[in-house]
């Protein structure tokens, strides 16, 4: 199972303020949208509330204990381990989009992690973790924009085979 994090975060390392995500980048969630179309999105509730809606072209997998009655076609997980077999099995890529909470226990497991550095500093509170030693940047990409961002791509570091 190999598993991605997709996340934005400002310079200040706030990705949410509440249920709202504090800029507007042009450009950035169509970045979003490259990353992830055709894969399995694994999200918190706070998230997908904030979201609103399954997005189109990929499947969606909500992690909540007090969730009810989300609408088809999304599953419903009471975790992130059971979110993370059950997206293994629809055989597709694994995205892990947020919030903080689901990060802060994806990050130690992420094989990738695709991360867009919003250069502003925002108000907010939900911050994304600290990125562990074992992802190393791998490429980045700046781009002009209303608020100006930096796409950044982290991999696995590769163990020395003997």
């Amino acid at each position: 199972m190999n598993i991605s994090l997709v996340a934005a975060r400002s310079e200040n390392g706030v990705i949410g303020n509440g249920d709202q995500i504090p800029w507007k980048a042009d450009g950035e969630q169509r970045l979003f949208k490259e990353i992830t179309m055709g894969g399995v999105l694994v999200m918190g509730r706070k998230t997908y509330d904030s979201i609103g809606r399954p997005l189109p072209g990929r499947e969606t997998i909500v992690i909540s204990r007090s969730a009810k009655d989300l609408p088809e076609p999304i599953k419903l997980c009471g975790s992130l381990s059971i979110a993370l077999q059950s997206a293994a099995l629809m055989k597709k890529p694994i995205f892990v989009v947020g919030g903080g909470q689901v990060y802060s226990q994806a990050i130690s497991i992420a094989d990738s992690l695709h991360l867009t550095q919003i250069h502003c500093h925002a108000d907010g509170d939900i911050f994304f973790p600290e990125i562990p030693n074992h992802l190393k940047l791998n490429k980045q990409r700046y781009y002009e924009s209303n608020i100006n961002y930096t796409y950044e791509y982290y991999e696995r570091a590769q163990k020395n085979k003997n």
